[in-house]
């Protein structure tokens, strides 16, 4: 339930230092449609994520423009107070700038002067990061009727008074004593407000939430998966469909959690009154483990339409059924009208993980085209009588025969959460796409680990490369791309070539631009029509976040977040510029803008091995316990992009005790690191500390 909060409770906000308000622009370049949280109609606001409730990450501001825009400068900018990853889509409403930050941080700033009127800080247990398979982030905020909404890393929701930032309320949306996480924004739907989870990979069961935006109480939930059929009734909007759900799961898939989370696209289609989310990946990923092979496990991989008053089922259409290669549903949700056949219809876009560009038919969820845009090895296609893909037989890498299945696309996605944008100009979406293969390989000897990463998946491909040399071979095979398509003919209509992938999203504008943060540290203007690079800007740190713009006092913005982060910087040392990264910014351009980046330097520290060299038998022993418990968070083989701590520079390799202190005791446990006493024994601490000892050791001497 929910709980009230005295205004000066819990962490002071800081108090606006001046006035607000908004002078509306002379010129209007265009009506956007859509309200800004206060019951106007005004295109000058970016008033929710993406621009609008059809989430286009479209700007129909048009001052900025092909021929103009290498005149575009840094208006000002504002140093954050922390280095983990920036996601958040900035919003715009009567002149002040809100957005979410990592760790669950809300700011606003004056769009005018760049002053920070308040900051929020929820105060996320530091240990609460371990059970965030996907970085400390956030993905943005709501804001409506005088107030700011966010959804924290430990499963709160939170509203806060828009003018203070001080809390109004807030509420506990997940079980504190499961591994759930929120990093998604949430979203407004007349007078409720909805949010979703994540936490598959440690193995918890999905559903989505509605409140009510006055004082927190709970309106509805939708369980995306079934729950144990011994315990009856969820009592949820869901229970309906749980039977027919549950007829698709075989065996105790119910002591795993499930998975199906709904840990980012939300979507209200306004036009008929229906909210669209997409859901997760199973738990564990392997299909085997989690149902005996068998079943196409709804809701897993699909998007499933709900009543937005009470949470009833509508419709459903799973992309991946019996879904095994985290092939997630919950990217980004793009509705718009189309002309298909000379016939206008109701679309949503769907570019998921999987590979494959689906168009729904929002009022029955009936399949209209589905094409692949990039390479895609594990089907041949998608059948448009089924709707469900024509998987290649060696695939199914859960089939007993012990094989190792190289994906691409693979757990990664061909597109992940970045934003894609969609601009009713040129008909095109513009989709962040990325090529990363990933290997799968089942998991015979495998067993729970409550509360731990469980994929089910002993592929040798995702271990890393031991040597530079292995490594920068294997950063070849590892590219990104923006890909223009015309959702009509399900087809590229251009591309450009990125040498790497971890990318940003995009935004469109009706000055025929697409916006994009790039993994080098850039920040680049493209020509919508042909892919044409017209502007770039060195943001320090590469921004991954998606673009905002917005007119105040007839003047275009663009409002940018920068900062690295995110599961495939964490990950793998494929990062072009691994540096240490700068201090997380919000950038704001404009035409004319003359404001400068301090300098920075980005220079990781020289390694310190240990004196001695390791035993091998020990080493070899920590490879394979780094390789489980580690390298999710400090890299593959320890190979670091720089936003968290390189290992191998370490002064703590070097002090068996110190280092048992962090690993074992947890003595850096608010920071984030969480002592793994009762996950690992002293010993096991022991051999990974030397097997980093000795990846220190390979380092220094330049391999």
């Amino acid at each position: 339930m929910p709980f009230k909060l005295d205004r000066a409770d819990r962490r002071a906000a800081i108090l606006p230092r001046g006035t607000k308000g908004i002078v509306l622009a002379a010129l209007l370049l265009q009506a956007c449609g859509f309200s800004n949280g206060e019951g106007v109609a005004d295109g000058n606001d970016w008033p929710v994520v993406g621009g609008s409730t059809n989430e286009t990450f479209y700007s129909p501001a048009s001052q900025i423009d092909t021929d103009n825009v290498d005149a575009l400068g840094l208006a000002w900018h504002a140093d954050l107070d922390t280095a983990r990853g920036q996601e958040a889509n900035v919003v715009m409403v009567d002149g002040t700038l809100y957005f979410s930050t990592a760790w669950s941080k809300v700011y606003a700033f004056d769009a005018r002067t760049g002053d920070q009127l308040w900051q929020y800080d929820p105060e996320v247990p530091g240990e609460k990061g371990y059970d965030a398979c996907c970085d400390v982030v956030n993905r943005g905020v709501a804001v409506t009727k005088g107030k700011v909404f966010v959804g924290t890393l430990d499963g709160r929701l939170v509203a806060l008074d828009r003018k203070t930032g001080s809390p109004v309320w807030e509420t506990q949306t997940t079980d504190p004593a499961k591994p759930y996480t929120i990093t998604g924004a949430p979203r407004v739907v007349k007078d409720k407000v909805l949010i979703g989870n994540g936490g598959a990979e440690y193995g918890v069961r999905g559903y989505v939430s509605a409140y009510d935006i006055r004082n927190g109480d709970l309106a509805w939930r939708f369980y995306t998966v079934p729950g144990n059929p011994e315990d009856g009734p969820d009592n949820a909007a869901s229970d309906p469909q749980m039977a027919k759900a549950a007829a698709t799961w075989h065996g105790n898939w119910y002591d795993y959690g499930g998975g199906g989370t709904v840990w980012d696209a939300i979507v209200y289609d306004e036009e008929l009154d229906q909210v669209l989310i997409g859901t997760g990946n199973g738990s564990p990923w392997n299909h085997r483990i989690r149902s005996q092979g068998k079943g196409d496990n709804l809701f897993l991989s699909s998007i499933i339409a709900l009543d937005p008053d009470t949470g009833d089922y509508r419709w459903h259409y799973q992309e991946t059924p019996g879904e095994t290669w985290d092939f997630t549903a919950t990217q980004p949700i793009v509705l718009a009208d189309l002309q298909i056949d000379g016939t206008p219809r109701k679309v949503l876009m769907h570019a998921p993980k999987n590979g494959f560009f689906y168009v729904i038919d929002r009022n029955d969820g009936r399949l209209i085209s589905a094409k692949p845009f990039v390479d895609v090895n594990w089907a041949e296609g998608v059948d448009l009588e089924t709707g469900r893909p024509i998987e290649r037989p060696e695939a199914r890498w859960t089939d007993g025969s012990n094989r190792n299945f190289v994906a691409r696309p693979g757990a990664y996605g061909a597109h992940s959460w970045h934003p894609m944008a969609y601009s009713p100009q040129t008909h095109l979406v513009y989709i962040p796409v990325q090529d990363i293969p990933f290997g799968y390989q089942d998991d015979t000897n495998f067993q729970f680990r409550p509360g731990q990463w469980n994929l089910g998946n002993v592929s040798p491909t995702n271990l890393g490369q031991a040597s530079e040399s292995d490594l920068a071979k294997a950063r070849k095979n590892v590219t990104g791309a923006i890909v223009a398509w015309d959702p009509v003919k399900q087809e590229a209509a251009w591309r450009v070539q990125h040498p790497s992938a971890g990318n940003g999203g995009i935004l469109a504008t009706a000055g025929g631009l697409i916006f994009q943060g790039k993994a080098d540290g850039h920040f680049v203007a493209y020509d919508a029509r042909n892919g044409s690079e017209l502007w770039s800007f060195d943001t320090q740190a590469p921004p991954i976040a998606a673009a905002s713009s917005y007119i105040l006092d007839g003047k275009q913005y663009v409002a940018l977040l920068a900062g690295y982060g995110g599961i495939f910087s964490l990950f793998n040392g494929y990062s072009p510029k691994p540096q240490n990264q700068p201090i997380g910014r919000l950038l704001v351009f404009a035409i004319g803008g003359k404001d400068e980046l301090p300098e920075f330097d980005g220079t990781m520290s020289k390694p310190v091995p240990p004196s001695q060299k390791g035993d091998p038998a020990k080493a070899q022993e920590g490879f394979g316990l780094f390789a489980v418990n580690c390298m999710s968070c400090h890299g593959a083989q320890g190979w670091s992009s720089g936003v968290l701590p390189d290992l191998r520079r370490s002064a703590a390799i070097n002090d068996p005790m110190i280092w048992k202190s962090i690993v074992y005791d947890g003595a850096l446990q608010d920071s984030g690191m969480i002592g793994f006493k009762g996950k690992l024994s002293p010993e096991e601490v022991e051999a990974i500390r030397v097997y980093v000892g000795e990846r220190a050791r390979a380092l220094a001497d330049g391999d």
